[in-house]
């Protein structure tokens, strides 16, 4: 019954219960022998009553033989156990790396480590199962899992998974990881370069640009830095071709374009991109010099003194400087006086002879005159300490008081010297930039040969 109840053996043995009560058993057998021996009177010789020794020996040697083998057989079963345990959480891990594989790393990333981990653990801690054994073929499969992007080419992808494998021997035990983790650099730069390439083919320029820096930032001597180089370069350049040769259909947003992407690719660290970033920046004041022009002839005359003004800052070397202050003074008079801006004004002066023209200022308040024609320029008069504003009230204190009437010292005053032809000027206060309607007066004046001009500005109260 005991042997029907053991046997096969289990790891866990047999139950507590059995066990108590084959003891209970054998003692009552014990027991009854005992009491029977010690009454019987068998009718035995001597050589029959020297065999119960060995008898006896020999019912207590079977059960203790039996105990010692069931108790080898149990430690077999539980050891059998223990290593099935170990191949189960192997198993367990396999299915991880199995279901992730070629899975967004983001999202696969918990279940690869914990694979990782299984791993590991099951080497290190029983480095003599039969499931240790297993985890060089396990870690192979688990490179190849998780590199399976760079595999399939898929380079964009490939990043996060190989940065993850370069960075195991800082994690996982090296004998273990073996030397699997060698090579990884050149992998992971490939994929760095063409992740970026691919980007910047399709325009994704600060994506690309991301990939770039990381390049050369880990890998600063790979072959791959040239490549960048010579893309972005010659990227940069097709970019600012249309400026440098001024065939852009729109300066404007083809300049903020082509200098964004020059700053950006200034900004690239680890590249040799001085050649390209200085040829689009040639390319850049070019653009703007033309991009003030074009709003100009179309009549934004705003916007025009906005760029002029901008490029006459930032390119005070540049001998177009002085004519885009030109252009920002015609663009001011034209957005009063839309007749002033019918044509750009000219770069050079003109020659010949030039008509003084004298101008006073009859007014307490500095002002500006600015003007345009032939040539365009801008003074500034120095307001008039004694003067005052004409209109009713000083017309009721000096009814025959007239504007300029006093002597020419009076008045604060500059000369002109103007090539013949016609002009329009702008009045209005000193720095008043564009002033607003009734602080301004526009005006148009021919200049002719042989002749001595005089214009004497003063300010009238609104009635």
């Amino acid at each position: 019954a005991l042997l029907l109840l053991a046997l096969p053996a289990d790891a866990n043995g047999v139950p507590a219960g059995v066990l108590v009560g084959y003891g209970a058993v054998l003692l009552a057998a014990a027991a009854d022998g005992a009491r029977r021996g010690l009454r019987a009177r068998l009718p035995l010789g001597a050589t029959a009553r020297r065999l119960a020794l060995p008898l006896a020996v020999v019912l207590l040697a079977a059960p203790a033989g039996a105990t010692v083998a069931y108790g080898a057989a149990r430690e077999e079963a539980r050891e059998e156990a223990f290593q099935q345990s170990l191949l189960a959480r192997i198993d367990t891990a396999d299915a991880l790396v199995k279901a992730r594989e070629g899975a967004d790393f983001a999202f696969s990333e918990r279940d690869y480590r914990t694979a990782l981990d299984t791993y590991e653990r099951v080497a290190l801690d029983h480095p003599d199962s039969r499931a240790a054994k297993l985890v060089p073929e396990r870690m192979d499969a688990y490179f190849a899992s998780v590199s399976t992007p760079y595999a399939q080419k898929k380079y964009c992808e490939a990043v996060d998974p190989l940065t993850h494998l370069r960075s195991l021997p800082d994690s996982v035990d090296k004998g273990v990881l073996g030397n699997r983790a060698d090579g990884l650099d050149d992998s992971l730069a490939r994929s760095l370069y063409e992740c970026g390439a691919a980007e910047f083919g399709r325009g994704a320029i600060q994506s690309s640009y991301g990939s770039f820096t990381e390049l050369a930032s880990l890998f600063p001597t790979s072959e791959h830095i040239g490549k960048v180089e010579r893309l972005v370069g010659d990227g940069l350049r097709k970019a600012a071709a249309p400026l440098g040769e001024g065939s852009a259909s729109d300066p404007c947003a083809t300049t903020e374009q082509v200098r964004k992407q020059r700053d950006d690719v200034a900004g690239l660290k680890g590249y040799a991109l001085a050649g390209p970033v200085a040829d689009a920046g040639r390319a850049v004041q070019k653009g703007a010099f033309s991009c003030g022009a074009k709003q100009f002839r179309d009549g934004l005359y705003s916007e025009a003194v906005t760029s002029m003004d901008r490029y006459a800052k930032d390119y005070p070397d540049s001998p177009q400087a002085a004519h885009a202050r030109t252009i920002s003074i015609a663009a001011q008079i034209a957005d009063h006086e839309p007749a002033a801006g019918k044509k750009l004004p000219p770069a050079t002066a003109p020659g010949g002879s030039r008509m003084p023209m004298v101008v006073s200022n009859d007014g307490k308040e500095s002002v500006e005159l600015l003007y345009t024609g032939p040539v365009t320029g801008k003074i500034t008069l120095e307001a008039c300490g004694t003067c005052e504003n004409y209109g009713t009230f000083r017309d009721v204190v000096d009814p025959d008081a007239k504007p300029c009437g006093g002597p020419s010292s009076k008045y604060p005053k500059a000369t002109l010297r103007l090539p013949a032809g016609t002009y329009h000027f702008l009045q209005r206060r000193a720095g008043g930039g564009f002033a607003v309607a009734g602080e301004t007066k526009t005006s148009k004046a021919s200049v002719e040969p042989g002749y001595t001009y005089t214009n004497c500005l003063y300010v009238t109260t609104v009635r």
